[in-house]
């Protein structure tokens, strides 16, 4: 599905990619591991087209991506963050930037917002929303168009174990209907429950890749 090609990103002097190859494969979850500052966002704001790259490509689906496609055809994505308008409630976030695209389904975004643990009915302000409750509404926004295609980064942060296991268990279920997820964490844990393919970064560059059996799945690595 997706191949970074020798990608290198600099900013002014500060060269953030170093030469970083990277294959995904099709139906697989991939795992970016590095410490901050290791380029793992930077990386995937490339691949989503939000950052040009230096040098080097990202072909998607064989199209490389800023010269034949701006950004990949059918993707979800929740980096640094989810930017949302926080003077109204969660459901009329996700209506509004459904909106953008399409004519929005109240009663679908209804049951996304419950798919990840939220009362799609609350008049709760975003900006009163925790940590956790944001994270959960950013996860939803990810994937509330069927992206073929979902890139998170550091998506577990704030939540509580219960909202761990919901998430690691909603990721497993989107990727046996064959979303090809690329997560970021720095959580151990979420990588090698989730995890077919695993890349680690430190400062710019790839210095190791595994293959890796999801423990509590038990699938077979994807090659």
């Amino acid at each position: 599905m997706l191949e970074v090609r020798h990608a290198v990103k600099q900013f002014g002097k500060a060269v953030v990619l170093r030469d970083v190859s990277v294959t995904v494969e099709t139906g697989s979850v991939h795992g970016l591991v590095g410490r901050n500052g290791s380029g793992k966002s930077v990386l995937m704001k490339s691949i989503c087209g939000m950052i040009p790259l230096t040098a080097g490509e990202i072909l998607c689906e064989g199209k490389v991506i800023g010269r034949e496609i701006e950004q990949p055809d059918s993707f979800g994505a929740l980096i640094e963050g989810p930017g949302f308008l926080e003077d109204f409630p969660g459901l009329w976030n996700l209506k509004y930037l459904y909106s953008l695209k399409a004519r929005p389904d109240t009663a679908y975004l209804k049951e996304i917002m419950r798919t990840v643990g939220l009362d799609p009915e609350s008049r709760l302000r975003v900006g009163k929303y925790s940590m956790g409750m944001k994270g959960r509404l950013g996860i939803a926004q990810a994937i509330m168009e069927k992206p073929r295609l979902l890139l998170l980064d550091e998506p577990m942060n704030g939540l509580d174990n219960r909202g761990v296991q919901e998430m690691r268990s909603l990721l497993r279920n989107l990727n046996k209907k064959g979303t090809t997820i690329i997560i970021a964490s720095h959580i151990a844990e979420d990588i090698s429950t989730l995890c077919h393919n695993i890349t680690y970064l430190d400062q710019g560059e790839v210095i190791r890749e595994e293959i890796n059996i999801p423990e509590e799945s038990g699938e077979a690595g994807h090659a």
